[in-house]
């Protein structure tokens, strides 16, 4: 159970647009990628404890890695030209569960705000774990 002090920030997908993007070169795969720059606003939630819901959707089920997405899967930034402000890689605290495609959840973790590592999304939930509704 979480102190009144370790209460989630609420997160919505309207905050998360709080980013720009650039086209940067990255040598080591010889192509261009956009680089984020974070607005204030949310530098001021990375590594804090916030609670998100969205639509989940899975990545690779054997590596029980999934995406919350702010669009269903035919509207995600995937598949369906959404940017990639709509998407947060969830690193659960523990493995195990098995979600549907499309399942509308909420989770709770430490938001972490990525720019440099471009085999990771731009945010990342870590420790997360699902709200029981």
């Amino acid at each position: 159970m979480l102190s009144k002090k370790d209460e989630p920030v609420k997160l919505s997908w309207e905050v998360l647009r709080d980013v720009t993007f650039k086209k940067k070169w990255y040598a080591e795969e010889s192509v261009y990628m956009l680089y984020p720059t974070f607005g204030q606003g949310i530098q001021k939630l990375n590594g804090k404890t916030v609670e998100l819901t969205g639509y989940v959707l899975p990545v690779d089920l054997e590596s029980n890695l999934y995406v919350l997405s702010a669009f269903p899967y035919s509207a995600c930034f995937f598949c369906g030209g959404a940017g990639p402000e709509s998407v947060v890689s969830l690193k659960f605290k523990k493995a195990g569960k098995k979600f549907k495609t499309d399942e509308r959840r909420t989770f709770h973790g430490t938001l972490k705000l990525n720019a440099d590592n471009i085999y990771e999304l731009n945010y990342i939930l870590a420790d997360a774990e699902m709200v029981e509704q």
